[in-house]
């Protein structure tokens, strides 16, 4: 449905999206954190990093709660991390985004899971070098469950399940001969299967460009954190960026590329 039609209600759905986003951004925030630290995401209240006061109701409204005790624990007077915020207001304005870019429909939602778990797994590896298989299945699962909706029929379904396999093979044979001639790990299990599960949402020629993206992207990663020296570079986020500018640019990106040919 689109979203266009009224101002009013186009006003509406984007505040909607946004509140829904920014909730969605702390709790991603808060599972990344425990996730990379060793901690169980599942159990247990929000509390100050600092002092482990645990937080209340007026403490964890997003954004708000933030700015009104101006970045500090109530409790113990500590700063609380920017992070925490910039979350919030990044997963808000991703979700508006992808309103507006798909409208109020089951593609819309099946492709913010994914920018959400690309969020969610960008931090994790960032912190820990390990990409949760977690965010991988949700985003798989909803690519799944979001087939019929519209259906574009078998062939194109199977079309991007063998993109996804070609390019997650491509991507292991490629890190196997490269770990050999190195003689250490150059790309992890966990970046095989994110390139895996981008390809169901991308296809063959998203996909494609989204790999050239991504090694442009950690190349000039790595450079800016001046990291070539031996030091390792998460290549997660980098393969995040790319999937998620491609997915939002979609056939335009790749009527650009065939162009060339």
């Amino acid at each position: 449905m689109s979203v266009y039609w009224d101002k009013q209600l186009l006003l509406l759905c984007c505040a909607f999206a946004a509140a829904f986003g920014a909730v969605m951004g702390s709790f991603l925030n808060c599972a990344a954190w425990r996730v990379a630290h060793g901690e169980d995401w599942v159990h247990g209240r929000s509390r100050c990093p600092a002092c482990g006061h645990v937080l209340g109701p007026a403490e964890l409204v997003p954004v708000l709660s933030w700015l009104l005790l101006r970045g500090r624990c109530r409790h113990c007077g500590k700063a609380i991390s920017a992070r925490y915020v910039l979350a919030e207001l990044f997963c808000a304005l991703l979700a508006v985004a992808c309103l507006l870019r798909f409208g109020a429909t089951a593609l819309c939602l099946r492709n913010l899971a994914l920018l959400y778990c690309l969020f969610c797994l960008s931090l994790v590896d960032w912190e820990s070098f390990l990409i949760p298989d977690g965010c991988l299945a949700v985003a798989a699962c909803a690519w799944l469950l979001a087939l019929p909706f519209p259906w574009q029929g078998w062939r194109w379904a199977v079309s991007r399940v063998l993109a996804g396999l070609a390019f997650g093979g491509a991507a292991l044979l490629l890190s196997l001969a490269m770990d050999r001639a190195l003689g250490k790990e150059s790309l992890g299990g966990g970046d095989i299967k994110l390139l895996a599960v981008a390809g169901l949402y991308l296809g063959w020629i998203g996909s494609l460009l989204s790999l050239l993206l991504a090694c442009l992207l950690g190349l000039a990663l790595a450079a800016a954190l001046r990291r070539g020296r031996g030091e390792a570079v998460p290549f997660g986020p980098a393969i995040a960026v790319s999937a998620a500018a491609l997915l939002f640019l979609g056939d335009a990106a790749a009527k650009w590329y065939l162009g060339f040919f």
